[in-house]
């Protein structure tokens, strides 16, 4: 019996280990994309915080993390984001087409690629964001 129970948490403790790492790598790309934006990188890993900063990144008011909440229109929203981000660095429709189809790859791509970040797109002075 209690075999069964140390093997158990022994699971459950490998289980949280495994998710905490999936989580840490699905958020590298942000990270760098942060970075890229003179954003905090840090905030890549917080949740919610982080679609904020992103909000913030390409130019959008931070009240719009409200819509993320809003089913379907949450998904819109996603990719008005993502389109954003594209331009931001200074990347078209395509691109944003990857960007919402295989985010982590194409997030990746803006990290590590020679993308450079011009700016918010959504801005209308075109000028930086404050964080």
């Amino acid at each position: 019996m209690v075999d069964a129970i140390v093997a158990s948490a022994g699971g459950a403790v490998l289980g949280v280990i495994l998710a905490i790492a999936v989580y840490v790598i699905a958020c590298l790309p942000l990270w760098g994309i942060f970075n890229k934006a003179r954003a905090p990188g840090w905030a890549a890993f917080v949740p919610f915080y982080n679609i904020y900063t992103l909000l913030k990144v390409v130019g959008r008011p931070g009240w719009w993390l409200v819509f993320y909440f809003i089913p379907i229109v949450n998904i819109i929203i996603t990719i008005v984001v993502m389109y954003d981000l594209s331009q931001s660095f200074g990347h078209g429709v395509g691109f944003t087409v990857g960007l919402v189809v295989l985010s982590w790859i194409f997030m990746l791509i803006l990290w590590v690629g020679s993308s450079a970040y011009r700016g918010p797109a959504a801005s209308p002075q075109g000028g930086s964001a404050a964080y």
